[in-house]
């Protein structure tokens, strides 16, 4: 029988991580939770689904959930976000997958279904969305600037057959905080990478960012939450770039240590 450690990284949860720890049950042989000293009540219920809860200064996503599986005790990792749940259906394979004797690849991707605006997004770049969480630890690690960190496993993978369900931004509040701030990561990340936002980014990517989703990704076919997913992706792709501007023309010290422009 193969064994699981389900690791999470958690700060101020206390709306969602029960309902992603409690789909763990039965399938995760231990549960792991590294939060970033939260100050609501999320470590008083992560603590009533298990007994490894670890308090840590936050690092970045990359490195807070490369500790998170490094605390891990056995030969799977299965990496869930607190506001994830395993699907009745793929808890179903994670069981059957669990008691099988077949040789393993060193990783598996997960499809990942989104919930948003009263209804599942089945289409735009929001799905399948496969996401690389159940490996063995030992063959990888995590990779990533600010944003966008992934598993990345040196060896063979594969896929499973059912969803991990996405609950994201509650409201367009949220939605828009979380814009502010991931658009901001992911133009440092930019800078770092040595990219620019040419003239021809800003007027393009947005455009064809919407293009991508509404139409060759057929969102409409997901009505008007399709064609908010779309705009918000656009919307998104210009706030990158538009910081991206901002940060390559911001004050830099100069060699007299007075800072221009």
């Amino acid at each position: 029988m193969k064994k699981i450690s389900a690791v999470l990284i958690s700060f101020n949860e206390q709306e969602k991580v029960a309902r992603a720890l409690s789909s763990l049950r039965g399938i995760a042989d231990e549960i792991i939770v590294v939060d970033s000293r939260s100050t609501d009540q999320t470590r008083r219920i992560c603590r009533q689904f298990t007994d490894r809860v670890i308090e840590r200064p936050w690092p970045g996503y990359r490195r807070q959930k490369q500790f998170a599986t490094d605390q891990s005790t056995h030969e799977w990792v299965l990496s869930l976000d607190c506001d994830e749940e395993l699907s009745p259906a793929l808890r179903r394979e994670l069981t059957a997958w669990k008691a099988s004797s077949d040789p393993d690849p060193d990783g598996y991707f997960i499809p990942r279904l989104t919930w948003f605006m009263g209804r599942w997004i089945r289409h735009t770049t929001w799905h399948p969305d496969w996401q690389l969480r159940l490996f063995r630890p030992s063959q990888g690690k995590w990779q990533g600037g600010r944003v966008h960190e992934s598993f990345n496993v040196e060896g063979s993978t594969a896929r499973l057959e059912n969803p991990i369900w996405h609950y994201t931004y509650s409201d367009f509040s949220e939605y828009l905080r979380q814009l502010d701030r991931f658009s901001t990561l992911a133009a440092a990340d930019a800078i770092d990478a040595g990219k620019r936002a040419g003239v021809g980014r800003l007027v393009l990517s947005a455009p064809l960012s919407f293009f991508k989703n509404y139409f060759l990704k057929r969102g409409f076919l997901d009505g008007v939450p399709g064609l908010t997913v779309s705009a918000l992706a656009a919307v998104s792709t210009l706030f990158k770039h538009l910081k991206l501007w901002e940060l390559e023309r911001a004050p830099k010290e100069n060699p007299s240590g007075d800072r221009s422009a």
